[in-house]
C-alpha cells in the first residue's frame, strides 16, 4: 500500500477516535470525499493498524446507531426554519 494513503487513514482514525465525529464530518475536516474516508477507516486501516482499527470501529458503530436520530433532528430543525 502506498505510504500517503496508510497517512491519510492514520490520520482519519485519529482524528474520528479524538472527536467522536461522522465520516461525513471527518471528509469535511480532511477534504476528501466521504467514500475514502470509509474506505480508509473500515477496510484499510485493520492492516495498518489493528489497535486503532478497533477503536475507531466503536466509534463508527454509535454513530451508525444514532444516524436516524441525527437525521430526524435535521428534518426538524429544517422544518422549523422555514416556518418563521
Amino acid at each position: 500500500m502506498w505510504d500517503y494513503i496508510e497517512e491519510r487513514a492514520r490520520k482519519c482514525a485519529e482524528y474520528i477516535v479524538a472527536t467522536g465525529c461522522t465520516v461525513r464530518a471527518c471528509s469535511a475536516h480532511f477534504s476528501i470525499s466521504k467514500s475514502t474516508v470509509h474506505k480508509d477507516v473500515a477496510e484499510r486501516l485493520k492492516y495498518i493498524d489493528e489497535e486503532l482499527y478497533e477503536r475507531t470501529k466503536e466509534i463508527l458503530s454509535v454513530n451508525l446507531s444514532q444516524r436516524h436520530i441525527r437525521g430526524g433532528l435535521a428534518t426538524q430543525k429544517k422544518y422549523a426554519k422555514s416556518q418563521k
